[in-house]
């Protein structure tokens, strides 16, 4: 009986492992997209999911990259026929310049880097800061534009894909939980 307990619950812990990769297929940073912690300051910010996509999403954006990947090229507006080449070179430069922003410290930012563009993702204590932190990207040479995709505050739905692992985390805590920062 004792055997035959055991085979069920290894089957049923099977069974919902099989389900939850089913429903939930592996996600992976394909392209090797930057993604750059700024910092940490602002405790309860949603953790941004980052460049992270399956493999069909993948399979979708190969065509749409390599296209987007030459237009500033065929315009004339960058010396490098893919513009992504431009991406890790890029990162140390943004993180450095978006270090030194007044007010980047009482904040939790992270930044995405894509054909030269700057996604900025996470929580500021005000608009002025996301401002501060918006022109200090914008600022480094070879960044063509900047998507400032911040939160003011930790409260409310942030305006980026949240990370499986803080929202399951975040879905454990008991409904009375508060961060620091509500």
């Amino acid at each position: 009986m004792a055997a035959l307990l055991a085979t069920a619950c290894t089957a049923s812990v099977a069974i919902a492992q099989t389900t939850e990769t089913a429903a939930s297929p592996e996600k992976k940073n394909w392209f090797d997209d930057p993604f750059l912690q700024i910092s940490s300051g602002a405790r309860g910010c949603p953790v941004p999911e980052g460049p992270l996509y399956t493999e069909a999403e993948r399979r979708e954006q190969i065509h749409s990259r390599l296209e987007r990947g030459t237009t500033c090229w065929l315009a004339g507006q960058c010396a490098d026929s893919n513009a992504y080449r431009y991406d890790k070179p890029l990162a140390p430069k943004v993180q450095a310049a978006l270090a030194t922003v007044p007010g980047a410290r009482r904040s939790s930012v992270w930044a995405i880097i894509q054909r030269r563009w700057v996604y900025l993702q996470g929580c500021v204590p005000s608009e002025a800061v996301a401002h501060r932190l918006e022109r200090a990207a914008r600022a480094v040479p070879d960044v063509e534009l900047v998507v400032p995709d911040l939160m003011v505050g930790t409260r409310g739905k942030p305006p980026y894909a949240v990370a499986a692992s803080w929202q399951a985390s975040k879905d454990k805590r008991p409904p009375h939980h508060k961060t620091n920062n509500e």
